[in-house]
């Protein structure tokens, strides 16, 4: 469910005409519709509330979406964040997310990352490594504040998604493996700064199978009471995020957030921990789309090529993970063409679509790149030396330019010309 829908002959978001944007905004750009952000915030909100202790934490998936409008708008709902930088945890606290209902994730986070952390007074740290432990001790320490962790697990499951975003599996780079959480949790009592006080888990992204997530979730409990036998003290549970969400109309739909729930409600009937959880595509996923112009259509030797003026630097999904996402145009059209649909980037692999079956648009027509509202922005480029696309919010009959166009001039500037040059 989404709010972009064709009014009048033209596709809205919300209240306002997507042509109405390009004219005034130029293309390519993102748009998000504020009211799916919120309705799919509140769903999965709904759905969820009064598990666990009765206290769960919606922590939104920073990684998703950065924007600072996407976040101060589920600010306003009451979401929390799930930071993977130092930058993510400025922008959710700049965005008015408070900081006790933050948590800190990454494989990788640097000294400066752990202390920007500790100095904001964070929820927690996910800490994924026995090196980590001891570098996040060592800084508590020396800022003199005792600090709340949770350990994040790597379950070995194999989630069912795309290799590139499989985050659970036995090789992965992610969480300290399952069976050295005992030893971990010792390491962390010896770090007279930190409280190993939880468990964490991500296992994936795009998932549409429950079945690795239910075996997770078990796991993280079993553990937690196995800590708790230990003489632990357990208070949180982070389950993660990663639920999937329908990119197109020809395969079954992902699981729903009541789905998800009931799963969650049946492994956790008569646990007393809080639990956290961290989803990021669904609640923003179908909120966006990308807008762009066609310049041109041609023939191939056995192709008919649909050139537009977006390009994998603006959404790489495609290019990356062979991603698929809904072409519409702007004004819909019965004839349809099979075409392949590309970018201007002098590279084969700026191809958002091949051989599909597409209304016949040609040069001048609009047309929406669907649900990418998620890992579409935040990934993109200047490749080719292309400004960063601008990013605009609709509320109802209101608009904004969210996140601007970088002008090359303004790209430039961040050049420095060599002093004997």
């Amino acid at each position: 469910m989404d709010h972009f829908e064709i009014r009048d002959g033209v596709m809205h978001a919300e209240k306002i005409s997507l042509e109405t944007l390009a004219a005034a905004v130029g293309t390519p750009f993102y748009c998000y519709s504020s009211a799916t952000i919120e309705r799919h915030y509140n769903v999965f909100a709904a759905a969820v509330a009064g598990l666990g202790d009765g206290n769960p934490l919606v922590a939104f998936a920073v990684k998703a979406n950065p924007n600072l409008s996407v976040l101060a708008t589920l600010a306003h709902l009451g979401a929390g964040a799930d930071v993977v930088s130092s930058g993510e945890l400025a922008r959710a606290l700049a965005a008015g997310i408070p900081a006790d209902r933050i948590v800190f994730s990454g494989v990788g986070k640097q000294a400066h990352e752990l202390a920007a952390g500790i100095e904001a007074g964070i929820l927690q740290f996910n800490v994924e490594s026995e090196a980590e432990i001891v570098m996040l001790g060592e800084i508590a320490a020396q800022l003199g504040k005792i600090v709340e962790i949770a350990i994040r697990i790597n379950p070995a499951v194999d989630p069912k998604t795309h290799g590139k975003i499989s985050t659970g599996g036995a090789d992965a780079k992610f969480g300290i493996p399952w069976d050295r959480v005992p030893a971990a949790f010792a390491l962390a009592a010896a770090q007279t700064n930190l409280r190993a006080i939880g468990l964490a888990a991500h296992i994936g992204s795009q998932l549409t199978d429950l079945s690795p997530v239910e075996h997770t979730i078990r796991r993280l409990g079993d553990l937690a009471q196995q800590m708790e036998a230990a003489g632990h003290t357990i208070t949180r549970i982070d389950c993660g995020g990663g639920l999937g969400v329908p990119y197109r109309n020809d395969v079954p739909a992902p699981p729903s957030p009541a789905h998800y729930a009931a799963m969650v409600a049946r492994v956790t009937t008569g646990w007393k921990w809080r639990l956290i959880f961290e989803p990021g595509r669904m609640i923003v996923g179908n909120a966006g789309v990308l807008v762009s112009t066609v310049i041109l259509t041609k023939e191939g030797a056995s192709k008919h090529f649909v050139v537009v003026d977006a390009a994998m630097n603006d959404l790489l999904r495609p290019s990356l993970y062979n991603a698929w996402h809904d072409i519409k145009a702007i004004r819909p059209q019965e004839t349809r063409v099979v075409a392949t649909v590309v970018g201007p980037i002098c590279e084969t692999g700026d191809t958002f679509a091949e051989d599909r079956d597409i209304e016949a648009v040609t040069a001048g027509d609009r047309i929406a790149f669907m649900t990418a509202g998620a890992y579409g922005a935040t990934m993109a480029s200047t490749y080719n030396s292309r400004p960063l696309v601008p990013e605009v919010m609709v509320h109802g009959d209101l608009w904004s330019i969210v996140s601007e166009r970088n002008q090359p001039a303004a790209m430039l500037a961040l050049d420095n010309r060599a002093p004997w040059l």
